[in-house]
């Protein structure tokens, strides 16, 4: 049995386990559980798959992250953005974002500038050389991502987006009437 099959056999007892731990206390419906499990483990392996790939890249996958929403902000806006919104765009700490930043302006793939509203601020943007890398490896990228999806129908594809995006909307409509709560 291969290293992943026995991982997946494990999964699956430890899930059958639970399941029946859960049984016990009078938890019969699982679906949340279970949507969690499987997103989080399709996330998983997400990131291990891309990991992998960009292991020979000069890189990092954050920092190819940043590049790519700093190219995004330059087709919407204008292109400048600062650490603390790239932090918060991207989910990363600001002392985590500051090194992915250094190490990019280091190779040249980002400039950084004063804000020219608060000097005490910098505005971060692509170089030359970060919006041509990106312009090369997103394509290469975006049809990798296409093939890991391969098994898939155009309409099981449609489908499982439509859902993905209805329980995007549940949970923040959840979020938002938490936070009205918890602000009353």
């Amino acid at each position: 049995m291969t290293s992943t099959a026995t991982n997946q056999s494990q999964s699956e007892k430890h899930r059958a386990v639970f399941v029946q731990l859960l049984s016990e206390m009078g938890v019969g419906q699982t679906h949340g559980l279970e949507l969690l499990r499987l997103v989080k483990r399709c996330d998983g392996a997400y990131d291990n798959i891309l990991g992998e790939q960009m292991r020979q890249s000069p890189i990092s996958m954050p920092q190819w992250r940043l590049l790519v929403r700093l190219l995004a902000e330059e087709q919407m806006a204008g292109g400048c953005l600062s650490p603390t919104e790239l932090a918060r765009s991207q989910r990363l700490r600001k002392n985590t974002i500051s090194a992915h930043l250094r190490a990019l302006e280091e190779r040249g793939l980002i400039e950084r500038e004063i804000d020219p509203y608060d000097l005490r601020a910098f505005r971060i943007q692509l170089s030359e050389e970060g919006r041509q890398t990106v312009r090369h490896t997103l394509p290469v990228h975006i049809n990798f991502l296409n093939e890991l999806v391969g098994e898939l129908t155009e309409a099981e594809i449609e489908q499982l987006e439509q859902l993905l995006e209805k329980l995007h909307r549940s949970l923040l409509r959840w979020v938002a009437s938490s936070s009205n709560d918890t602000n009353e």
